[in-house]
């Protein structure tokens, strides 16, 4: 079977945020939400539940929550109950309901800047101190990679006068793409457990893996849920999961919370149930088409073309964009870009998405709002046709000529 990602939908006439946001001659590549559609399961099932015409109140059913198990194992040979299983209105939700659930008044919540910008205030909700632990960035040429400084993310365990309560992990990792090795993931989680801290993990991005080259499937298998990683692990350990950057459905507010260890996962109910974070319907009804293997090879088509967009707009970048740095994301449709140099040659007035935004009018996201390192940064969305990513390019070249 053949998919067609190249096909342009109007999405003008829509209340879409992504292109409602700015004014009409603007090109959005900001919001992580994809000009794709979603694959036909789904759309199929959301119909049939359209066409029933009653749309009451529902709770995740049995075979739901058997699915997310099944699929766990799966993927990642993660063999999880499915009476773990527990929806929510999608991972922001999630993550301010489980420092709710594991952390009480004044302890600290331990991130990893340049990260994605809810994680940065969840803290506030929650009365908590926020401590940073921000990646290292090392560049080759053009090309941008992000690691951990494990020394940095030890001086954060407790820093600021709080003591750490619990971890909030992008894996993989927004904006820079990064997929945490097993080793990296082991380190962390062992400083954890040493320190008493709890972790939430944010996995969202999970399915999105990308491939080393323009064949794509090899990066197939590379993700690794933390608590997967051993009893130990996670028995601390909430995973969050979703149907909705994968199957492009974010609007639909549905996800899960993997939570393993009985007494957490009766206190994390507790905090939903308190929170009323109450799913959309047909928000389960996507996941349950999404996550019942039937939308598979639209899942491996979908690789191929985001993988083939990456290497093209790395490409574009390393040979057209003089002064600009690119990561080369190994999941998600999300780019980083390093405008500083430009910045500091005055061939950018002001930062670089408000630059882009007015003489390009290419819409893309600030890159300050995802903490320190951000500065000087742009992130870019390439969940789209090849037509849309290449006419951006044009505009943002076109403008720094």
């Amino acid at each position: 079977m053949t998919f067609d990602f190249e096909r342009m939908i109007d999405r003008t006439n829509t209340n879409s945020i992504k292109w409602h946001q700015y004014p009409e001659d603007v090109l959005p590549l900001w919001v992580a939400d994809m000009d794709l559609a979603a694959p036909e399961p789904v759309q199929e099932a959301l119909c049939r539940a359209v066409e029933h015409g009653i749309f009451g109140y529902e709770f995740p059913n049995k075979v739901l929550l058997e699915t997310v198990a099944a699929r766990m194992d799966n993927l990642y040979g993660w063999q999880v109950s499915p009476d773990t299983v527990v929806a929510i209105p999608g991972v922001i939700a999630g993550f301010t309901a489980a420092a709710r659930t594991v952390c009480t008044a004044g302890q600290g919540i331990l991130v990893q800047p340049p990260v994605y910008p809810p994680f940065l205030s969840v803290h506030k909700s929650s009365a908590l101190v926020r401590q940073d632990a921000p990646l290292r960035m090392t560049a080759e040429g053009a090309r941008l990679h992000y690691f951990v400084d494990m020394d940095m993310f030890k001086e954060a365990v407790h820093s600021g006068g709080a003591q750490t309560g619990m971890f909030l992990l992008c894996n993989p990792q927004n904006p820079t793409g990064q997929v945490y090795s097993h080793d990296d993931l082991t380190r962390m989680a062992e400083i954890c457990q040493r320190n008493n801290i709890y972790i939430c993990s944010d996995e969202i991005h999970s399915e999105l893996l990308l491939g080393e080259g323009p064949a794509c499937g090899q990066g197939a298998g590379r993700h690794i849920p933390i608590a997967s990683l051993g009893l130990e692990i996670a028995d601390r350990t909430i995973t969050l999961i979703a149907p909705s950057k994968t199957f492009n459905v974010p609007g639909l507010f549905c996800g899960f919370a993997i939570i393993t260890n009985q007494d957490l996962l009766k206190r994390y109910k507790e905090t939903v149930e308190q929170m009323s974070l109450h799913v959309n319907s047909l928000g389960l009804t996507a996941a349950q088409a999404a996550f019942s293997g039937m939308c598979d090879d639209w899942l491996a088509a979908l690789r191929v073309h985001l993988t083939g967009n990456r290497d093209f707009l790395v490409d574009i970048v390393k040979r057209e964009f003089k002064g600009m740095r690119v990561t080369v994301p190994e999941a998600t449709y999300l780019a980083w870009l390093d405008c500083n140099e430009l910045v500091r040659a005055s061939r950018i007035t002001g930062t670089p998405y408000e630059f882009f935004l007015k003489k390009a009018k290419v819409a893309l996201n600030e890159g300050k709002a995802f903490g320190i390192g951000g500065d000087g940064f742009v992130r870019l969305n390439f969940g789209c046709p090849r037509k849309t990513l290449e006419e951006a390019l044009e505009r943002m070249k076109a403008a720094l000529a």
